[in-house]
């Protein structure tokens, strides 16, 4: 009886600790400022395979493949970090010279329950790699002027 305690008391103590960390780590990610919620889908799939190139409304909106974040303005990028998850580094980069915006929509079918609420869907490419943001209308107004404030003389595109 004695050790089922002792035993509950451990398991008890190392899920505190790891919400702790979990709540640690966020406040952390924060501190500089600049953030904002931000889910992420990388390597979208595109509807009809062609040598063309992807096509603004070419995606196929799912709601699978979503995951949610926090991004963070430091300097020329943005680093995207998974909110449910312990590490200390960005899990992707994003420089601003390599972002190019194709799109912009609102969630359809499944995304509407995979995302938060009043979420602005924005359809980019990204060094060849098709990505998405979803992310709220005051942090998309603060993302593409952060996006069309680069210095002079880098290209720009934002759709």
């Amino acid at each position: 009886m004695f050790l089922a305690l002792v035993v509950i008391g451990v398991v008890v103590a190392l899920v505190l600790l790891g919400l702790f960390v979990f709540g640690l780590r966020r406040r952390l990610i924060q501190r500089s400022g600049g953030t904002f919620d931000c889910s992420l889908r990388w390597n979208v799939p595109v509807r009809g395979d062609t040598d063309a190139g992807p096509a603004a409304g070419d995606v196929e909106p799912s709601g699978k493949g979503w995951v949610y974040g926090v991004a963070r303005y430091s300097g020329d990028r943005i680093e995207w970090f998974r909110v449910f998850s312990y590490a200390p580094r960005p899990r992707r980069v994003l420089e601003r010279s390599a972002i190019e915006v194709l799109s912009r929509r609102a969630p359809q079918g499944e995304e509407e329950l995979a995302l938060l609420s009043e979420a602005i869907i924005l359809g980019c490419l990204h060094r060849g790699t098709r990505a998405e943001l979803a992310m709220s209308e005051d942090a998309l107004t603060g993302f593409l002027a952060w996006l069309e404030a680069a210095p002079p003389g880098q290209r720009v595109n934002v759709a």
